[in-house]
């Protein structure tokens, strides 16, 4: 089948302008019409998807790949318009698609992974996440990317592939998280004094929820501590703040109650030598109590009788 340009004679270039005008304008048009539909049809794709009870990140990563999708068909459209053969097209396309897959392989690593997020759900939008050391409430979905807002209110944008790849800690499961504080008492304090004194103070607190139970357990015997854990049920919501407050509370009961909060403690055993006797001759003097005594750098008594180390 011939092309309209095949007919144009070599010196007719009048006629070659006018052509490549008329279809360059459409194609722009057609472009620019077909942009607002495509946006239309998205969006009535994801008011679809919303009232069928889809998740929320699953609506708009298909929403933008729609959208995609639909934008390359209408480029294709448009240079059809334009006078390009689709079969040379499609044959340009598929060498260009060989070379930008191997140059942006990372980016189609990307998108592999935004299906993997979608399909697996391994967290919702909403969500509070950690991720590659990042934590998070989770934001937005993309096909490249995710984005989470940190604790300090910054922004953290996260690749696909590195999501993934790594593990994922979604801190919101459930409607409740559990608070577990650790706190060292000292050996000669009262266990189960200490045990009342923080059971008193989760069970004073409305925000700590009664089932599960508060409890407080013996986790270990330390160098200088006796280590307890703390621990009770919150919502997701009051986790923070409650476990900060609890803390708190924690120590001004432990202070009232007169158990101590030891800090790490060492025994040094140390062994004097007093300087040379200049009147006995230059021997050193080993101090036993309030006398000294003159002994000699080979006598038994000089050294200890037990290494300190």
């Amino acid at each position: 089948m011939e092309s309209w340009l095949d007919s144009v004679q070599p010196g007719n270039w009048h006629t070659l302008a006018m052509g490549w005008g008329v279809r360059a304008l459409l194609a722009l048009l057609l472009l620019l019409v077909g942009m607002r539909v495509a946006r239309w049809i998205a969006g009535i794709a994801e008011k679809g998807l919303a009232r069928a009870e889809v998740e929320p990140t699953a609506v708009l990563f298909l929403r933008k790949v729609a959208y995609v999708v639909l934008l390359v068909v209408l480029v294709l459209a448009s240079l059809q318009v334009i006078g390009v053969p689709m079969t040379s097209m499609i044959a340009v396309l598929g060498a260009a698609g060989l070379a930008i897959g191997l140059a942006l392989k990372d980016s189609l690593s990307n998108i592999a992974s935004g299906v993997m997020l979608v399909s697996l759900k391994p967290f919702r939008v909403g969500d509070i996440v950690t991720i590659a050391g990042a934590t998070g409430k989770v934001e937005q979905v993309s096909i490249f990317q995710t984005r989470l807002r940190g604790a300090d209110n910054q922004a953290i944008v996260l690749p696909n592939s590195l999501i993934t790849a790594d593990s994922i800690v979604n801190l919101t499961p459930d409607t409740m998280r559990r608070i577990e504080l650790v706190v060292g008492i000292g050996y000669q304090d009262d266990i189960e004094a200490a045990r009342a004194a923080a059971l008193a103070v989760m069970r004073g607190d409305p925000r700590v929820l009664p089932r599960p139970e508060p409890d407080v357990l013996v986790y270990a015997l330390g160098d200088s501590s006796v280590q307890l854990g703390i621990r009770c049920h919150v919502s997701n919501d009051d986790h923070f703040v409650t476990r900060c407050e609890l803390t708190e509370r924690i120590k001004h009961a432990f202070d009232d109650a007169g158990i101590s909060i030891p800090f790490p403690q060492r025994d040094v055993h140390m062994f004097h030598h007093a300087a040379p006797d200049a009147a006995g001759g230059g021997q050193p003097r080993l101090l036993r109590g309030d006398r000294a005594e003159r002994t000699g750098l080979d006598s038994p008594q000089h050294r200890p009788a037990a290494d300190p180390e």
